[in-house]
């Protein structure tokens, strides 16, 4: 399962995959907001122009648009930058597509801090906090290729509204193609008894490099779980992780609001204690960086979460 040598942007393969969809399914319907080139979609724009649409740099139309096409039975690909899908259009993907549970799919690219020297305007670190709030919203993350390639075959017969965030980072490979992927059921990659990371999106391959760094510095067996799903998460997937006894949440989102609330929240409510830590972007703004950078500065880089996961180690 686990491969790591080679390397895909994401938004490339996600915005490629929708004329795989156009052609799996006529309702397909993709709509952009001025930003083909950015989102990648190019490619169905020109195979399925009757079915493309560009509603210019208004992301609020671009949500009300959607939602109006799904209204009269179409899927809708809503396509543009995750911080202006999730902020810019907040009340339309609340009020106009998830109150009426439409199947309108929001793929936002430039997630976490991926945009880099873009700035915080171009970040997306808010988002899961955002759209976890909204009733009925669906919120994927995919991690390789594979992987995205997999939700999207799923997202045609997801019902009511979905939002993915996507990475402008490459991210390594691996899942092989016969990967399945389930909505709302988390991925072992690696078996733990020693402590678990769970992670979503580009961390989950720091994960895996802290896994195995950490087996080799010191011989614990650490467990590394893809939550893909953020929102529905996987409840029992988060308890067998707490089984260990240690439990990093990593994500590229502000601590605050993300998995790391949604599986915090989880053991809370379960009653269970355990050692825990969250990491991500810290909870205010800071100078934009290249997103490697960024990802080192703030721990959640393989190096960082090596680090992290030894230091609740050092507390027993």
């Amino acid at each position: 399962m686990m491969k790591q040598n080679n390397k895909s942007f994401l938004r490339d393969v996600v915005g490629n995959y929708l004329s795989e969809l156009g052609k799996a399914d006529s309702r397909v319907i993709v709509v952009n907001a001025d930003l083909m080139g950015t989102s990648r979609n190019r490619n169905f724009v020109e195979t399925f122009p009757e079915r493309a649409f560009n509603v210019g740099i208004a992301e609020q139309n671009l949500v009300s648009f959607s939602a109006g096409l799904a209204h009269e039975g179409f899927l809708v690909y809503a396509n543009t930058m995750a911080p202006f899908l999730t902020m810019r259009a907040c009340e339309q993907c609340r009020t106009d597509v998830a109150y009426g549970n439409l199947n309108v799919r929001l793929l936002g690219t430039y997630s976490g801090v991926s945009g880099g020297i873009s700035g915080a305007t171009h970040w997306a670190m808010e988002d899961c906090a955002i759209m976890s709030a909204i009733p009925t919203m669906t919120i994927l993350e995919p991690c390789d290729a594979v992987q995205a390639r997999k939700m999207l075959q799923e997202s045609l017969r997801i019902k009511g509204p979905l939002y993915m965030r996507i990475s402008v980072e490459p991210q390594s490979d691996l899942y092989e193609e016969d990967y399945q992927f389930t909505l709302g059921k988390a991925t072992t990659l690696r078996e733990g008894k020693d402590g678990t990371f769970i992670c979503s999106g580009v961390t989950v391959q720091f994960a895996l490099q802290a896994a195995y760094q950490i087996k080799e510095q010191c011989g614990k067996d650490i467990g590394v779980i893809d939550m893909h799903t953020i929102k529905p998460i996987d409840k029992q997937a988060v308890l067998k992780a707490a089984s260990t006894g240690r439990i990093i949440v990593a994500q590229d989102h502000n601590v605050v609001g993300g998995l790391g609330s949604a599986v915090a929240m989880m053991l809370a409510s379960s009653g269970v204690g355990i050692k825990f830590k969250v990491l991500g972007i810290p909870d205010e703004f800071v100078p934009m960086a290249h997103a490697p950078y960024l990802y080192h500065k703030f721990g959640f880089d393989g190096e960082g979460m090596t680090k992290a996961m030894m230091d609740l180690f050092q507390a027993d």
